[in-house]
Parts: C-alpha cells; sequence; structure tokens
C-alpha cells in the first residue's frame, strides 16, 4: 500500500516558482500554494515594521518513493537563494483520498492522539457541500481558507485535479474516533464523485485544547 507525505515550503511571495518546478521534474504531481505574512524575530523589529514579508506556503502531496529526490530537488534549486531563504518540512499523512476513487487509502502507522486534522482541497464554490457532508457524519465546523493551484494549463494534473487557479481549501478537526465516518462521507458528495475534483488526507492532532474562558 502506498504512503504519502506532505511536503511544506514556506518562502517569499511569489518566489517559489523554481522550486515548484523542480519538485514537480522530480516526481511530484504540483501542489497548493496558501498566502501568507512572516513575523519579525524581535518585538523591536516588529514595533519598527521590520522583518515581515508575504509568504508563499507550498504544500505538496508526494509519494513516500519520491519524497527524498522532491526534496533534494528543492533544496538544492533554493541553493542560489539568499541565506535563509525559506523552510521545507514534511508530515506523515493518515488517510489520502482522491476524488473518483472507491476509498482513502489508510497509513498503517497507528496514533493515540484523540484528534486528527482532516484536510480537504477543491475547486473554487464545493467547500460548503464537503462540510455539509462531514457535519452528518460527526464534525463540528471547519475553516475555509482561498488558495491557488501550482500547476499551469499545460503542465499534468495535480493527482488528476482540473488546472483552475482557485481553490478552496477545508480544514477541519474531528475526534478520532469520527474520522474514517467523515472521510466516508467527503467521498459520497456529489461534487467529487468525478475525478480530479478534489483530495483529502489526515493527519494526527497533537496538544489539542480550546481557547478563552472556560467553564
Amino acid at each position: 500500500m502506498e504512503n504519502y507525505k506532505l511536503l511544506i515550503s514556506i518562502v517569499p511571495h511569489d518566489r517559489g516558482e523554481r522550486l515548484i518546478r523542480a519538485a514537480m521534474e522530480s516526481g511530484c504531481q504540483g501542489g497548493t500554494v496558501l498566502s501568507g505574512r512572516g513575523l519579525a524575530a524581535t518585538n523591536i523589529a516588529a514595533i519598527l515594521g521590520l522583518g515581515e514579508e508575504a509568504k508563499d506556503i507550498i504544500l505538496m502531496i508526494v509519494d513516500e518513493n519520491v519524497k527524498k529526490s522532491v526534496s533534494s530537488a528543492i533544496i538544492s534549486t533554493a541553493k542560489t537563494e539568499k541565506r535563509n531563504f525559506g523552510e521545507l518540512f514534511s508530515l506523515d499523512l493518515g488517510t489520502f483520498y482522491k476524488s473518483g476513487k472507491q476509498s482513502g487509502e489508510e497509513n498503517m502507522a497507528k496514533t493515540d492522539c484523540d484528534n486528527t486534522m482532516i484536510t480537504v482541497i477543491v475547486n473554487k464554490g464545493y467547500a460548503d457541500d464537503v462540510m455539509a457532508a462531514a457535519r452528518s457524519a460527526g464534525a463540528g465546523g471547519g475553516t475555509v481558507v482561498i488558495a491557488r493551484g501550482t500547476a499551469r494549463e499545460t503542465d499534468a494534473r495535480f493527482f488528476g485535479m482540473h488546472i483552475v487557479p482557485e481553490k478552496d481549501m477545508l480544514i477541519m478537526v474531528v475526534p478520532a474516533d469520527k474520522k474514517k465516518a467523515v472521510i466516508n462521507a467527503i467521498e459520497n458528495v456529489k461534487c467529487l464523485k468525478e475525478p480530479g475534483m478534489g483530495i483529502a488526507y489526515s493527519s494526527a492532532v497533537e496538544d489539542f485544547t480550546t481557547l478563552g474562558k472556560k467553564k
């Protein structure tokens, strides 16, 4: 059974194109880019408005067999950039689902975590449908992040997904014992029955807590 890894790279805004190309030439099928903001390293710098800049957070799901080659390609390409140009790290994925498949692929690694983060990336406009199905299976709610795809129209599709720039990235934290039911519900959403319309993956959540006033 195939295992997948989530590679995450954080670089200055609009500076990750070369890294993405290198990753795709080394076995990655594409990715999703989120917009973020880097924070200053010290309080004084923050007060002076220094050390902050727009960031691109690049998410790439790769087969474990090509993770090393993809990571090496990104690191090699970034060697020509300035010092402390960005970061690259990876996470294990529990379940990986690609629309149009019968079921998600379960990582055999077991964890004792009480909660699971489920992330669903779909073409823009479909996040509400996915959230409604997830709620019916026990999910309490979620957060939608506006993102964009990395591939061009002339490139191979990202895990078969249609090449459209705008993406909805839905993030949900659910009890671990409800993960399978929520994933199954997502698989049965009408808009995800067609191959290429979305992907979903899960990761174990550690040290989860709610913020604010306690009872």
